[in-house]
């Protein structure tokens, strides 16, 4: 007796046909999609080619933070294409990384080395999906969570801690002047070294005592100072000429500052200073100190605006909309740390 093949062993069902029907809406594809002969695909760069496209592409403080990642990223994978890495091999290099990491009193083995690198890489891809290179699902980078961040060690300066400080701030050192000046500056504004080295002369307004911030995130925000401190940063602005369009904060000889004038005020003042070196304090100790007084003084919402917080941060929850508060907020909290009168408080 000859057996017939079965029909439904060559040909798919009706469930079959209706499954892949879906699949394919789903896909935004046709089965004519399918059908078309695919296009030649181009080669993707490598990573020496592209990190240099990236790096121009970004902005000033985003290539400061991921430069010296993408350094290393090119130091071990020059000469790879884009799509080569898999999710196993980034965490390999992140393990890596982390080893390399120069051991330091404060380190937290090597978490921030590896959450950076991730973050560089993420930063290359997006732009990489952004220039049709790759696409979301191809993106390893996503597939890499980075390693969970640790609540930090910073806290408030007690008041007596705030004033061996300044006191030794102005009384050692080659320019007590621009040092004082400095504390000052980040202790009542709370801003950030990028903030205070982004200030130029044309930021201050003498006649509200507000000067304009950028920080981190392009964001920006006009801060109030007290007229003490609006004194003498117009008074530093004259006497080390510095240009209304250019940077505030100068050297005697009128050269700006940089990073590095911070790590040596630290250094120095670890020295005279056995707590400071031993617990690493540094100028975002500064920022923790104003901002605690601040939060338990006048709440959260006058917190998070003299902070420069903004709402979309997602950490503050729906009501942070509702209750935001104003420069004439932060005008009332400064004045209080102050004890000087601020045009704008209330």
């Amino acid at each position: 007796m000859t057996v017939s093949a079965s029909p439904s062993s060559n040909t798919a069902s009706s469930a079959e046909v209706d499954a892949a029907r879906l699949l394919l809406a789903r896909l935004g594809l046709s089965p004519e999609d399918l059908m078309a002969t695919p296009a030649n695909r181009s080669v993707s760069p490598t990573f020496a080619e592209y990190i240099p496209l990236v790096s121009a592409a970004v902005t000033d403080g985003t290539r400061r933070v991921y430069g010296s990642y993408w350094n290393r990223i090119l130091h071990h994978w020059g000469n790879r294409r884009l799509d080569e890495p898999t999710p196993s091999e980034i965490k390999q290099l992140v393990v890596r990384i982390r080893a390399d990491v120069v051991p330091r009193r404060n380190a937290r083995g090597g978490r921030g080395a590896g959450e950076h690198l991730i973050a560089a890489l993420r930063c290359v891809y997006r732009h990489a999906e952004d220039d049709g290179l790759i696409t979301r699902a191809d993106n390893p980078a996503l597939k890499v969570p980075k390693p969970r961040r640790l609540p930090t060690t910073r806290r408030a300066v007690a008041d007596t801690r705030l004033a061996e400080i300044n006191h030794v701030a102005a009384t050692t050192g080659n320019d007590p002047a621009l040092d004082t000046l400095l504390l000052r500056l980040h202790i009542e504004t709370a801003c950030r070294r990028g903030g205070a080295l982004a200030l130029r002369p044309q930021d201050l307004d003498p006649t509200q005592c507000l000067i304009f911030l950028r920080e981190k995130g392009e964001t920006t925000r006009w801060q109030p100072v007290s007229p003490t401190l609006m004194e003498h940063l117009q008074q530093h602005t004259h006497d080390r000429h510095a240009p209304a369009a250019k940077q505030l904060l100068r050297y005697a000889d009128g050269r700006p500052i940089t990073t590095r004038r911070y790590d040596h005020l630290w250094t120095r003042l670890g020295r005279h200073l056995s707590w400071v070196a031993t617990q690493q304090i540094s100028t975002h100790w500064l920022r923790h100190t104003t901002l605690t007084w601040v939060e338990r003084n006048f709440g959260y919402a006058t917190a998070r605006a003299y902070a420069g917080h903004t709402t979309t941060n997602g950490d503050a929850g729906t009501t942070a909309t509702y209750v935001r508060a104003d420069t004439h907020d932060t005008a009332t909290a400064l004045a209080a740390l102050t004890d000087e009168p601020h045009p704008l408080s209330r």
